[in-house]
């Protein structure tokens, strides 16, 4: 397999890999099969920080085939993001790519920051993460301006309209001038982020510009800083000037002695490991670092935070299983690695494939 970005679990208790170049691969028993369940490298621009970027499975694919995927593409000269649904039977061992829906589409002014992230919440609507539009420092100022979706979260409804309904209920719809999709904004590349099973908690890891990497537990219609703040830090504050909502700080940040590029991950929720529950695990895809935060409330305050063990390979996702289990994807490897012991220096069970 080749620079794996994305895990999914379909519900059903098989497991699927995305390719950055195009490809979502199954493992069935722990093997990867050779033939792809989809194939979109003819659509699909990769390299850099571009490519399929996410998978992610209906709540009731089991019953409706639907599934969704978030990738760059390049039209007239111009990189854009896509975020599609296919369809599938929900057993099949392949998917057809004639089958795409399009839902978002939007342009990209730089090749860098894309986001990727897809999730169902609790409350079965559908999140998608968008960076700030890339290059360095937000020149375009993208993170704080809620006419752009570019450096949000944004939140919408794929079960009702066409192709997706602005739920009622976003914080945003009725504000002038803001896009109604957006969730919470101020973010700068939230590569990874992921819901809690057990608290409905948002989780999110924002990459940071040159100083600082962080966490962050997303509210609705949050300002999380970008590009006032890097992290709980001044970057360049008088950007923040008009701004009607207050910064949020913050679960965590850390600078460059840490590491340079911040992979979000899960809250333990599984069994196998009761010492894990409830822990926050991240890492770092360049210091490749595997940390651990618990923390009371609503991400105040940190009551536990502690590296637990550095991996020998750059850390691109983490992901989950139905049974709450963790795995890790190692970048330049190609490997998926279930943990079985994170405490004991990554130990891990691998499903391979080429």
């Amino acid at each position: 397999m080749e620079q794996p970005t994305s895990f999914a679990d379909d519900g059903q208790g098989r497991l699927f890999v995305t390719e950055q170049e195009g490809r979502i691969r199954i493992a069935v028993q722990e093997r990867l099969r050779r033939e792809a369940y989809l194939d979109l490298t003819d659509r699909v621009k990769s390299g850099g920080e571009c490519g399929l970027l996410c998978v992610v499975f209906h709540p009731g694919f089991a019953e409706n085939g639907r599934f969704f995927v978030n990738y760059t593409t390049e039209k007239n000269g111009s990189l854009e993001t896509v975020v599609s649904e296919f369809h599938a039977a929900p057993g099949a061992l392949k998917a057809d790519a004639a089958t795409e829906k399009e839902i978002l589409r939007f342009k990209q002014p730089y090749s860098n920051h894309n986001g990727g992230q897809l999730a169902f919440g609790p409350d079965g609507k559908l999140y998608i993460a968008a960076g700030d539009g890339g290059s360095g420092g937000d020149p375009q100022q993208n993170g704080l301006n809620l006419g752009t979706w570019l450096g949000k979260i944004l939140r919408i409804d794929v079960d009702s309209g066409s192709p997706y309904k602005v739920p009622p209920d976003n914080p945003f719809v009725s504000r002038a001038g803001a896009r109604p999709e957006i969730w919470a904004y101020g973010l700068r590349n939230p590569w990874r982020f992921s819901f809690d099973r057990k608290t409905g908690l948002l989780w999110a890891a924002d990459v940071g510009q040159n100083k600082f990497e962080e966490i962050d537990i997303i509210e609705k219609g949050g300002n999380y800083g970008w590009s006032a703040r890097e992290g709980a830090h001044d970057f360049k504050p008088e950007r923040a000037e008009g701004v009607a909502d207050p910064m949020i700080d913050p679960v965590k940040d850390y600078g460059r002695g840490e590491g340079q590029c911040v992979t979000g991950g899960y809250v333990y929720r599984g069994r196998n490991f009761p010492a894990l529950e409830g822990l926050y695990l991240y890492g770092d895809f360049a210091s490749r670092k595997v940390w651990a935060l618990r923390c009371e409330g609503n991400g105040k305050p940190v009551t536990f935070d502690a590296l637990l063990t550095t991996l020998p390979f750059p850390i691109s996702a983490f992901g989950e299983d139905h049974e709450g289990e963790l795995y890790v994807l190692d970048y330049t490897g190609g490997k998926v690695l279930r943990l079985v012991d994170i405490g004991g220096a990554g130990s891990s069970r691998r499903a391979d494939g080429q």
